[in-house]
């Protein structure tokens, strides 16, 4: 990449942040997929900081828009019908066994245990739950009648959270334990790396699935536990690695020429020069920890109140999953939620790789 001579200047007048820090950012700025990353990241975090302020604002009534017990009633009168056998399809009416009963109906089977004189023809009143999107709900309730817009809102909480937890442990260990087994070598550095052989070789996923159903976690159990596991794997391996390359510039050989203690060096020397590609593993890291929770609420395995994997699994325990695009509202936002959030902290780790590595960059 390369920076005009117009923004050169811009840094020069700029005095707000240090030098380094705004090349590195119009650096960023001319990654297209960097910046697709940082506006999706930016639309869903204003999603997790918006839900609060509808609340206390009163915009939204937590008794009709709370995520976990909202509920809001939506009368509708329905026609009963008596839906066709399996042989009988197709006919005049009906397709397939699913286009039973239609919109506007309701199956006579599912009205016999609340009302048993009811027939085929009459009118029955009720509650439509779920219910598609409307004015009063952009992304229609769920079969609890819950807003499912408030529910992504909330997803959007839980997956930061998760996410910057993991990732900042799993990065503060990885980081540490490498730059100590590159300064300090010997048998301390052979133990750390067999210690990070050891936990590449564990099957991740399935480890996590023994451990969940074992106990079941809470989000913070499961950011403690994720972050463990990668702060002491390949990680650690690749900071490492990084840090060698800077123990041998020649600024260290000057600091321990002028008496500069191991510590010192270290912390001042190596740390700040490991920070970088440590910043972008931790970008990465939220990633695998959003699909990690996503996988784990979809097997109702975590002890959580409501997340994208959460509204997945209820949306698959309800049977809703499997019909097609008709109730799509319980299934694609919470879907898509994953799959955006997830690419757009990846494309804003590949921004960051033509930042800090000069090879990456166009010329």
């Amino acid at each position: 990449m390369v920076i005009n001579t117009k923004e050169e200047k811009s840094i020069k007048k700029n005095k707000i942040f240090t030098p380094t820090f705004k090349r590195n950012w119009l650096l960023f700025r001319q990654s297209t997929m960097g910046r697709i990353g940082f506006v999706i990241i930016l639309f869903f975090g204003l999603l997790a900081v918006i839900q609060p302020l509808f609340f206390i604002s009163g915009y939204w009534s937590e008794s009709v828009y709370d995520p976990v017990v909202g509920y809001d009633p939506i009368e509708v009168t329905l026609l009963i019908v008596k839906c066709p056998k399996t042989a009988e399809f197709p006919t005049e009416k009906y397709e397939e066994p699913g286009d039973c009963p239609g919109d506007g109906e309701i199956s006579d089977r599912m009205v016999m245990p609340f009302a048993p004189m009811a027939k085929p023809g009459d009118l029955y009143d009720t509650f439509l739950q779920p219910s598609p999107p409307s004015k009063d709900h952009w992304l229609g309730t769920d079969s609890l009648g819950r807003d499912v817009f408030s529910q992504i809102m909330e997803g959007s909480q839980v997956a930061f959270a998760l996410g910057l937890m993991s990732a900042t442990l799993s990065v503060g260990i990885a980081t540490l334990l490498g730059t100590i087994a590159a300064f300090w070598g010997g048998r301390l550095d052979a133990y750390l790396m067999r210690q990070s052989d050891l936990i590449l070789m564990l099957p991740t996923l399935p480890l996590l699935l023994i451990m969940a159903a074992l106990y079941r976690f809470k989000i913070w159990h499961l950011a403690i536990v994720l972050g463990t596991l990668g702060g002491l794997g390949g990680l650690v391996i690749s900071v490492k690695s990084q840090a060698l390359q800077v123990k041998v510039k020649p600024f260290v050989d000057s600091a321990r020429v002028t008496g500069g203690t191991k510590f010192k060096i270290m912390t001042s020397h190596i740390l700040p020069n490991v920070a970088p590609i440590a910043l972008l593993f931790m970008v990465f890291g939220v990633t695998g920890a959003i699909f990690a929770e996503s996988t784990l609420s979809y097997l109702g395995l975590l002890n959580i109140d409501m997340s994208w994997g959460m509204m997945i699994y209820l949306a698959q325990t309800d049977g809703y999953i499997f019909s097609g695009l008709r109730y799509w509202w319980l299934v694609l936002p919470a879907g898509l939620s994953v799959t955006f959030l997830s690419g757009g902290f990846y494309l804003v780790g590949r921004g960051l790789d033509d930042v800090f590595n000069p090879r990456l960059r166009k010329r």
